[in-house]
């Protein structure tokens, strides 16, 4: 699907008129076969002189059961147009090449892409991959964080640390992630490997003057067990990485804008990141003025690098589940300002000269390029291309808000044809994290919503305590009790809708995917009132959860403060008596398969109706970039259990 250009302000949504009424009547509703027209934007890259933006669209294909990326250039008064096959596209300081990843034998490895005509070269042939280049300030060389070690699939993999290995990567086998520098020349050069030890590096940031590298990482013996995460810096040339702050936080992130070194981190383990200036005295807060958490970007999460705009900081922070865009004097002079907000959530962010380029989700779109010349205010600007599935007509979440029975308001989203009326089925989803939120956007993941709407359900979609964007307090409300502050969240808002009309109370079934899985499992354990279930990525039993998941011990000593087996849902598994489908990746090392074997196995015996799937090779977020095909087969399964056990109409 590509691109279509809207060189017009992005100022919300028109008015709609009689054309656009009579366009709608030819439309069609979302099917699960939609997901092979999805295009999805990503990691915009702002050209130094500020005239283009090169982001990476993410599609499916349905013929190779591959996930395909690909680089575009969009720019005012143009029709984007296809550069390369790859992603994480940076340009050089002077716009005359565009470094990016593209795989050469199953490992990716950085290209160069001359822009004045040409086609990519390889830069890199590092033998377990590249990672995103980092030019320097000259454009002479490119840093990057990359796999390090000798693999060795057959020999005895020995463990003396709890981090030995990671979803998606699996068993690490002594392969740490490591910093490299290659010369960005004509000729090829070889990469030099800057750190080495028992740490994963984080991304690199230059300094000014090109000298160094600054850094994250947790360097500390028992890192794997208490998180203490600190920026270090290593000389671009090589040398012992020198460590840049104390232990009063735990670093995230690090980015050299300007001349001043910006942090990301956290006080504690568990609660909001905030952004940080390193001084001649340690680390001092950026005083934003807000109640919320930073968002930098992570798989499965919006958000952005931060990035200097003149005198302000530009990042991204989660309000009210949807990922807005803020900026801030670094004289902390003025609290921030909201630069791009509404019904949309921010994935990426990109400034030069001046202005500033951003991948933005609406209600009816997958994503859209943006280009803004901020000012006061929320910022106006130019949209460069939007990526709607033409031809279909979607429904968009409606924000309201419900009280919990304590009186704590839970902001919700509901999704269903409004021209509908009466009592109607309601599928409950919980989302994961639990520290994530559900946003009033379009969503390519769960496309099952749309479907289901378009059937007769309505979709309740809930930010109960323990989500992110309504304040810290909020954010931590649950830790050391999962599943006992937060079940009412979830019920009340059901109670609600039965009293007004809305959900028919003997139609109602819920689903959630690891959090969610684990809520799903755990609200069918506390009350018989939903019809089917479908735990996806869950989480029955805390208690083998701290020693065979990735985070178990993070999730036993800081989640949910040691009481893992009253906050299980296999110790109240007696009371569980709804058809039950879980759905599984088989390589998940976040929550491991033997999670759902064991929940299988609980609700057999206990002779419940229920259906174990299992995705071979699939990670934990195999639903958001797994195969196509497993993701479609996710999606067509809950539907069809949601029909086998619930009606649409009463029986």
């Amino acid at each position: 699907m590509a691109g279509t250009t809207e060189a017009q302000p992005f100022v919300g949504y028109a008015e709609e008129g009689a054309s656009a009424l009579a366009y709608r009547s030819v439309m069609s509703r979302l099917s699960l076969d939609d997901l092979y027209r999805l295009a999805i934007p990503s990691d915009p890259a702002l050209r130094p002189d500020g005239g283009a933006v090169a982001y990476t669209l993410t599609t499916a294909d349905r013929a190779s059961d591959e996930n395909h990326t690909r680089i575009w250039l969009a720019a005012p008064g143009a029709e984007p147009r296809l550069l390369a096959s790859g992603s994480a596209a940076r340009w050089s300081p002077d716009g005359r090449l565009l470094a990016f990843l593209k795989p050469v034998d199953g490992k990716p490895q950085i290209h160069l892409l001359p822009m004045d005509g040409g086609e990519p070269r390889p830069l890199t042939s590092a033998p377990l991959g590249a990672g995103v280049p980092v030019w320097s300030p000259d454009g002479t060389r490119i840093a990057y964080a990359g796999p390090y070690g000798e693999p060795d699939p057959h020999a005895p993999v020995v463990a003396d640390r709890a981090d030995y290995k990671a979803d998606g990567a699996g068993l690490l086998r002594g392969v740490t992630t490591q910093l490299f520098v290659v010369p960005a020349g004509e000729e090829p050069g070889e990469a030099v490997r800057l750190t080495e030890g028992d740490f994963h590096a984080g991304q690199p940031a230059w300094s000014p003057d090109g000298q160094r590298l600054a850094f994250t990482a947790d360097m500390q013996p028992d890192g794997d067990l208490v998180p203490s995460a600190a920026v270090y810096a290593v000389d671009a040339d090589g040398g012992e990485p020198k460590r840049l702050t104390g232990p009063e936080v735990i670093c995230v992130g690090a980015w050299w804008l300007g001349t001043r070194l910006v942090v990301a981190g956290l006080p504690g383990p568990v609660g909001h990141t905030r952004l940080y200036v390193l001084g001649d005295g340690g680390l001092e807060e950026v005083e934003t003025g807000l109640d919320r958490n930073v968002m930098v970007g992570h798989p499965g999460y919006p958000g952005a690098s931060p990035l200097l705009l003149g005198g302000d900081l530009v990042f991204t922070a989660r309000d009210g589940g949807r990922t807005h865009a803020f900026a801030v004097p670094l004289d902390g002079t003025s609290p921030a300002r909201k630069l791009v907000g509404g019904e949309v959530s921010v994935s990426g962010l990109s400034a030069a000269a001046g202005r500033i380029a951003y991948v933005a989700t609406s209600p009816d779109s997958a994503g859209d390029i943006h280009l803004t010349n901020p000012g006061a205010g929320v910022a106006p600007g130019v949209r460069l291309a939007t990526y709607r599935l033409e031809g279909v007509e979607l429904f968009a979440p409606r924000s309201r808000t419900f009280t919990a029975p304590d009186g704590t308001p839970v902001e919700g989203f509901l999704l269903r044809d409004e021209t509908l009326s009466g009592p109607a089925p309601v599928l409950l989803d919980v989302h994961g994290g639990p520290h994530n939120a559900w946003a009033p956007v379009f969503d390519g993941v769960h496309l099952y919503h749309q479907v289901l709407a378009a059937r007769g359900w309505t979709v309740l979609t809930l930010n109960p305590r323990g989500s992110d964007g309504y304040g810290e307090a909020f954010y931590t409300a649950a830790l050391g009790a999962w599943g006992l502050a937060d079940a009412d969240d979830f019920l009340a808002p059901l109670d609600e809708l039965v009293a007004e009309g809305v959900a028919d109370p003997e139609r109602l079934a819920v689903t959630g995917y690891s959090y969610g899985g684990y809520m799903t499992c755990w609200l069918t354990a506390r009350t018989g009132r939903f019809k089917a279930a479908i735990p996806g990525g869950s989480v029955a039993d805390l208690s083998s959860m701290v020693g065979t998941s990735d985070a178990g011990y993070f999730l036993k000593e800081y989640e949910c403060a040691g009481g893992v087996v009253a906050q299980s849902p296999i110790t109240h598994v007696a009371g569980v008596a709804t058809p039950t489908l879980i759905l599984h990746g088989e390589n998940d090392d976040r929550c491991p398969v033997g999670q759902a074997e064991q929940w299988f196995a609980a609700l057999r015996e206990r002779a419940v109706p229920v259906r174990l799937v299992r995705y071979p090779g699939a990670s934990h977020l195999f639903i958001l970039n797994g195969r196509p095909s497993h993701r479609f087969d996710y999606n067509e399964r809950i539907i069809a259990w949601l029909e086998q056990w619930v009606t649409v109409s009463p029986s």
